[in-house]
């Protein structure tokens, strides 16, 4: 089997994230992940805090903390969130990692000898009411793009253009909000893009027919429009230190890495941290060096992440001139919006993975987020589409079908699977339907087409509501007692073909769902297209329980408790 290498974008450290940065690289990359290792793939799911850079410091300083003490807490914070969502990382690390500080340090030692960093001097924004050299993101200001009026010195967060801080009008401190502001001259390092353009076209145009149209058009705009040297040292107290040895004079001065220079490099940092704590059995190298062939590298990121991912860190990993793995498959996703307005963490707007998981359990975020990925265009959530989805497909097509069917034949047959007739012509459209649409599943699953894989798994779970119509047990008790054990046989065969494929999108249900049937031989990772034909995997005989309730009904007094904390649609 392949080995698959997966990252998802590293979250900021700044605060819990939105649902959007869920659905945007996490959770996508964490089903495709679950998926891989049930179909026996050796999978490897990196992913990290991005810990420096001015928000950092900035929120530190704000909660009167120690950037690294912030930073500490940050990270156990977001990990606990991720763990109540069910994220099944191989290893979650920090970018501010001595791991990543050492291949980050090494890649930069590289690029200089080999020619694509040179230090300049150039003019930069100065704070006298602060008294420093602010960073880009120290610089706030109105785009002159798109007229947004909180831009920051890097990128504006609302037209995702790259900025340099002069690029503002009416610009301001972040800090102290000063608009009395300087242009000095100070020495920083380049990355010398523009003379890595021709070899990040050439890798581009190997990969872009197959990433999705979004990541590779990014890229391309990027491409057309020119690389340009980018500057990648910052004034920070808080980041990866330049090398004494490289740059003794910026060292002296303290200057650190660009945060989009080391972030990247944390994913390999970061397969470091995970060998590092099984030395013995763990190779990180053999992930990441000169494994160009052997391992397929698949990146999960949201849209603005794009240009980074496919140009400036291939551009990065291309001038080191040793063999690192670059990408294979970039998944990019748009927007995930809340009313048609942008999730924001910094005007908090919207629904954070903390609250959503103290109103509801992780599998209905999960299974919604995913059916509804903002794949090939922008996606909107809201509370009146979240409640008809859940009562729809979770509640009533997979929980009351699971319940119903338990239920019943514990009722009627007692608390084994009953034996029942043969199988017959029902059985066999059946089994032959179930086979169908796992193959479109699965096809889906391969591809990266989540919102399909979506629909998918929800007919399998409408195949078996419309057999146990069609064969309505209930009624078939009364004239053919065998006839409906073995109707109920069937649907409980279904609901262990459901527990088992259903698992990358609904983990803890899957759990219930499986370990509802008490059978020993259970080692079943996935389900063939014989199995499916057959749905015989739960003998006659398999002792069973009724799992609570998988889903709740949401109730038209919840939405509106959901609406009046979160807000509903301001357009209304």
């Amino acid at each position: 089997m392949a080995r698959h290498l997966i990252t998802s974008a590293l979250p900021y450290i700044n605060g819990i994230k939105h649902l959007g940065n869920m659905v945007g690289s996490m959770l996508p990359a964490d089903v495709y992940a679950r998926y891989l290792r049930q179909r026996g793939h050796d999978v490897l799911y990196i992913c990290a805090t991005d810990e420096h850079g001015t928000p950092a410091e900035l929120a530190a300083k704000e909660q009167g903390l120690p950037v690294d003490e912030f930073c500490a807490q940050a990270h156990d914070a977001q990990k606990a969130v991720y763990d109540g969502f069910a994220l099944a990382f191989d290893y979650f690390g920090r970018s501010s990692s001595a791991e990543n500080v050492e291949i980050t340090q090494h890649f930069a030692r590289r690029l200089n000898e080999n020619g694509f960093i040179e230090e300049r001097a150039i003019r930069q924004v100065y704070s006298p009411a602060d008294g420093r050299f602010l960073p880009d993101r120290y610089v706030e200001g109105t785009c002159p793009h798109c007229g947004y009026d909180k831009a920051r010195g890097d990128q504006c967060e609302n037209c995702t253009r790259v900025l340099d801080p002069t690029d503002l009008i009416n610009p301001r401190s972040a800090i102290s909000g000063s608009t009395e502001l300087e242009v000095r001259e100070t020495k920083h390092l380049f990355l010398l893009q523009s003379k890595l353009q021709h070899e990040v076209e050439e890798w581009v145009a190997r990969h872009e027919a197959q990433w999705p149209q979004l990541a590779s058009s990014i890229a391309r705009k990027w491409l057309n429009e020119g690389l340009h040297d980018r500057a990648i040292t910052r004034d920070l107290d808080w980041g990866v230190p330049v090398p004494t040895d490289t740059w003794p004079e910026l060292a002296a001065e303290g200057k650190v890495f660009y945060v989009w220079f080391d972030a990247p490099i944390e994913y390999i940092g970061a397969t470091k941290e995970w060998a590092d704590q099984d030395p013995a059995n763990r190779d990180w190298k053999s992930w990441w060096y000169d494994v160009d062939d052997e391992v397929r590298y698949t990146e999960f990121m949201a849209k603005d992440n794009v240009p980074f991912h496919t140009v400036m860190f291939p551009a990065t990993e291309l001038g080191v001139r040793e063999p690192w793995k670059k990408v294979d498959y970039v998944k990019a996703f748009n927007w995930l919006t809340y009313y048609g307005g942008k999730f924001s963490t910094s005007q908090k707007r919207g629904v954070f993975t903390d609250q959503a998981l103290e109103i509801l359990p992780a599998d209905y975020w999960r299974y919604f987020l995913i059916a509804n990925a903002p794949e090939s265009d922008d996606s909107s959530f809201t509370w009146e589409h979240f409640t008809a989805t859940v009562n729809k497909d979770l509640a009533d097509t997979l929980g009351n079908f699971v319940n119903r069917v338990l239920s019943f034949s514990r009722k009627r047959f007692g608390e084994e699977v009953p034996a029942g007739s043969e199988p017959g012509e029902a059985e066999t459209r059946l089994g032959e339907e179930i086979a169908r649409l796992l193959a479109e599943y699965e096809e889906h699953m391969e591809a990266l087409q989540f919102r399909k894989a979506a629909a998918a798994l929800r007919a399998l779970w409408s195949a078996g509501n419309s057999y146990l119509e069609e064969k309505a047990p209930w009624l078939e008790i009364k004239t053919d007692k065998d006839g409906a054990a073995l109707t109920l046989r069937t649907a409980m065969n279904l609901i262990h073909l459901y527990a088992v494929v259903s698992e990358p999108f609904i983990p803890a249900t899957a759990k219930a769902m499986r370990t509802a049937f008490s059978s020993q031989d259970d080692t079943a990772t996935w389900v063939s297209a014989d199995e499916a034909r057959s749905l015989d995997s739960v003998p006659a005989g398999t002792p069973f329980t009724v799992p609570p309730v998988l889903f709740a009904k949401l109730t038209d007094e919840d939405l509106e408790t959901y609406k009046e904390r979160f807000g509903g649609d301001p357009q209304a």
